[in-house]
C-alpha cells in the first residue's frame, strides 16, 4: 500500500486527478449553496398554494 501511495505521490496523473476532484468538489458544493435558495422559495410557494386552496373551502 505504502508502494503504490508513493507511486502515486511522483506521478503527475496523480496531481492532476486531485486537482480536477478538489474543482469538481467546488462545483457540487455551489451546486448545493444555489439548490437550497432554491429551495426555500419554492417551499414558500407550494405553502402559499396550499394555504389558498384550504381557504378557498
Amino acid at each position: 500500500m505504502i508502494h503504490i501511495l508513493c507511486r502515486l505521490a511522483r506521478n503527475r496523473r496523480g496531481a492532476t486527478a486531485i486537482e480536477y476532484g478538489l474543482i469538481l468538489s467546488l462545483v457540487v458544493l455551489a451546486m448545493i449553496a444555489a439548490l437550497q435558495g432554491v429551495a426555500s422559495t419554492t417551499t414558500g410557494m407550494w405553502n402559499n398554494v396550499s394555504d389558498k386552496v384550504q381557504n378557498a373551502h
